[in-house]
């Protein structure tokens, strides 16, 4: 029999209470409901505890090259059965690879819960990973890596993180490299399967009308066979050090200089989370972040800045990215060290992050109003946190921010000799120096 906890239902409004269920598979698989009975639809997904990161560097590439291969055909169904079994139910099914993740969904009406969950399910436990098939996709993933090669935003991006996290997995593509992905064989794929692809390294969320009892049983049909693992798959690791850098890249067919300026922040776990949000807001988090207006709108230099978060479960970064003319770009950077320096000089005042705050906090609220979304949020704050927040908890925590917080973490962030910064575009013989990111 299944071992079933119950976490209490979350009351968060009239409106948007929250009534959450976990059961534990005997085999160690994680199974997470969230009853919406106002909604005719189901959101359900398989995440897998690992991504890029998680990857030795010859097979890099192989999560998201995996994540492509479960949908060629399984022991039962080819791809075009498959397709045709999710078209017929009206499905919309769905996957991705992340640094840290791979998640397979499928969101469909309620009354198609059982066959849209023999079709993930057999995609997930049973894939064949033909070589004909892995040679067909290779093309594919090698066009796709291409495609992205002959996009400026991820080009700046791929040399900031590269140079980042230098020799960590951190800083791998997801993609995966020509060499790495061309190396791939059946042997290769099926080995990372079965060395990931286990229950306790999964969690299978779902989220709509639907009830928890029978879902499980539903789940523990067809997945109670799969083999538990003796431990996790993934060993502790010391988190990543980062390394400052300045990385200039010439590239004359670019009428842009895409620029890319950023520094170590905190784990997605990390205490002082909602107050590194907040600061990212203010920084460059929307119109009227103070990036947005005075490089925007004050002077008109560049179309396009913001600044992003990027968490980890061990690390992160908090990134400022600009699309500017070449003999804009030192302004602009001059002005970003302006603004950080401020940030770091003078408390932000009340209104200000009183609006930062509202800003966050409805972000959140309607970030939980689909199915889809809820089934994502019960399986990352599962294995994130091991546990579940309600919009009051996150409110809480927001609403006890301080500008004196704010002004504290701009002081531990935004320091010069910890800060990285990538250029790309037609750059003529500009330069930067370490000089150039004083904050």
């Amino acid at each position: 029999m299944a071992a079933t906890t119950l976490i209490e239902d979350l009351q968060i409004t009239p409106r948007l209470s929250r009534s959450i269920r976990k059961t534990i598979l005997p085999n160690g698989l994680t199974v997470l409901t969230e009853s919406m009975p106002h909604l005719r639809s189901v959101s359900m997904g398989v995440w897998v505890g690992a991504g890029s990161r998680d990857e030795a560097p010859e097979i890099n590439g192989i999560s998201h090259f995996v994540e492509h291969m479960v949908f060629k055909g399984t022991t039962t169904r080819s791809a075009r059965q498959i397709a045709r079994e999710v078209d017929t139910i009206g499905g919309n099914l769905d996957a991705f690879t992340s640094k840290e993740n791979i998640c397979f969904s499928i969101k469909v009406l309620d009354e198609h819960i059982a066959p849209a969950l023999d079709v993930l399910s057999d995609m997930v436990l049973h894939p064949t990973f033909t070589p004909d098939d892995l040679l067909r996709e290779q093309g594919v993933i090698l066009e796709e890596i291409k495609m992205d090669e002959d996009n400026p935003d991820y080009l700046v991006s791929e040399m900031f993180v590269q140079n980042f996290w230098k020799g960590d997995a951190l800083g791998r593509p997801i993609l995966g490299t020509k060499k790495t992905v061309s190396s791939f064989t059946q042997e290769t794929l099926f080995r990372f399967y079965r060395d990931t692809f286990t229950p306790r390294n999964m969690v299978f969320s779902a989220a709509g009308n639907l009830e928890h009892e029978s879902f499980v049983a539903e789940v523990e049909r067809r997945f109670g066979s799969l083999a538990p693992s003796a431990s996790h798959p993934l060993p502790h690791r010391e988190a990543p050090a980062t390394t400052p850098h300045i990385t200039l890249k010439r590239k004359k067919s670019l009428e842009q200089v895409q620029l890319c300026l950023g520094v170590p922040s905190s784990a997605v776990n990390h205490p002082d989370r909602y107050a590194i949000y907040l600061l990212n807001s203010i920084l460059g988090g929307g119109m009227s972040s103070r990036l947005f207006q005075s490089i925007r709108e004050d002077r008109g230099l560049a179309y396009s800045i913001f600044s992003e978060m990027s968490p980890f479960r061990d690390t992160g970064s908090l990134a400022i990215y600009a699309g500017v003319a070449i003999d804009k770009t030192k302004q602009t950077i001059e002005l970003t060290m302006r603004e950080l320096s401020r940030l770091k000089q003078e408390t932000v005042s009340v209104s200000e992050l009183t609006r930062a705050k509202d800003q966050l906090k409805s972000n959140m609220v309607m970030g939980l109003e689909s199915g889809s979304s809820r089934m994502a949020n019960l399986a990352r704050q599962q294995m994130y946190f091991g546990r579940f927040f309600g919009i009051e908890d996150l409110t809480r925590e927001i609403e006890a921010v301080t500008p004196e917080d704010i002004q504290r973490l701009a002081r531990e962030l935004f320091r010069s000799e910890t800060m990285a910064v990538a250029l790309l575009g037609n750059l003529g013989e500009m330069t930067v120096e370490r000089g150039d990111l004083v904050c």
